[in-house]
């Protein structure tokens, strides 16, 4: 069990900077994340598109903000844990005991949700027997491309996602792709690539099919595809890969005893803590009289969060707020040297 000062939930802009301020008073912390990369909504929703309203950064895109707030953690060696979405907190003493859906289990006293609106779930195929094959043979994100060398996979959707593994896995397994239109939205070289490999039979394509059903014990052997006139196909796979989207919920968040108002939680705003000691809420998960749901806001909300730590992290310590610009021990963290 890691046994840390913070646990962050969340590591989307506001989850990253307040993993930097808790850093520079000198607590370690760690950062947990559903989703298989860092950046939270900024890079899932909006990685291309610019924002004009981060202080003294005239525009930007998300993208371009997550990657100097992964810049600006360098200094600190950051452990994240991406893929993992947290199910259980329990309090045990003057600490809160993390679990993970992956078994991962965390010791803390201070516990930071950052996470913007909530959990992002995959959208998931509507076939109730795919489930006994989740994380086997049936998957909706991809982290080792190399267990598909040599096998047929069938691709679910429409967009870049879909798109962009159907070509990436083409080149080394034998692939199926399936879309319920006839039109993909994803990124129009790609849509031309794809139409390309499959005219060479690189690629299976199939459009205005969907799935109806799934076949195998122990192991997916096949799945059944249908389009609008009832026409059934049989496809044997190996694997099948479903890329729809996200959805936003709260999920496992809402069964924590946290005072939650149209699913966000409510916090004070001297500490941006929530009715259970130690455990905090900042940026869009937040909720508090004149809440404004911007970046800035969340960096502010991270700040005050990570100097309450402090007192339950260091209970024999006090707390002596100190400028960057001026103290040495804040340039010993961030390995700045001289004056």
């Amino acid at each position: 069990m890691n046994k840390i000062d913070a646990l962050i939930i969340g590591a989307g802009p506001t989850g990253l900077f307040t993993a930097h301020q808790l850093k520079l008073i000198g607590l370690n912390c760690e950062i947990v994340d559903n989703l298989d990369k860092i950046g939270g909504q900024c890079i899932e929703l909006y990685p291309d598109k610019p924002i004009y309203d981060i202080p003294a950064v005239p525009e930007c895109t998300g993208e371009e903000l997550t990657n100097n707030l992964i810049n600006q953690l360098k200094p600190f060696d950051i452990k994240f844990h991406l893929n993992e979405r947290v199910d259980e907190v329990k309090k045990e003493n003057d600490n809160w005991i993390v679990k993970t859906n992956n078994g991962k289990s965390f010791l803390t006293p201070n516990v930071i949700i950052a996470g913007g609106v909530g959990s992002f779930e995959p959208r998931k195929f509507p076939v109730k027997d795919c489930e006994k094959f989740e994380n086997k043979s049936v998957l909706y994100s991809i982290k080792d491309k190399s267990i598909f060398e040599g096998k047929t996979v069938t691709i679910f959707g429409g967009g870049d996602s879909a798109l962009d593994w159907a070509v990436e896995l083409s080149k080394k397994s034998k692939v199926n792709l399936v879309h319920r239109r006839d039109d993909f939205r994803g990124a129009q070289a790609t849509v031309d690539k794809v139409h390309e490999l499959a005219k060479n039979g690189k690629i299976n394509l199939f459009t205005k099919y969907q799935i109806s059903s799934i076949k195998g014990s122990n192991q997916l052997e096949s799945l059944d595809i249908k389009n609008d006139d009832n026409d059934t196909k049989t496809l044997k796979t190996d694997y099948a890969l479903g890329f729809f989207g996200l959805i936003m919920q709260l999920g496992p968040i809402a069964n924590w005893g946290l005072n939650i108002d149209k699913k966000t939680i409510e916090v004070d705003t001297e500490k941006f803590e929530t009715n259970q000691k130690g455990i905090y809420a900042v940026g869009d998960i937040c909720s508090y009289p004149g809440k404004l749901k911007l970046i800035l806001s969340g960096f502010h909300e991270g700040a005050l969060a990570a100097r309450a730590c402090f007192k339950l992290a260091t209970p024999n310590e006090k707390y002596r707020f100190e400028f960057t610009t001026s103290s040495k021990a804040i340039k010993d963290r961030l390995g700045v040297k001289g004056d």
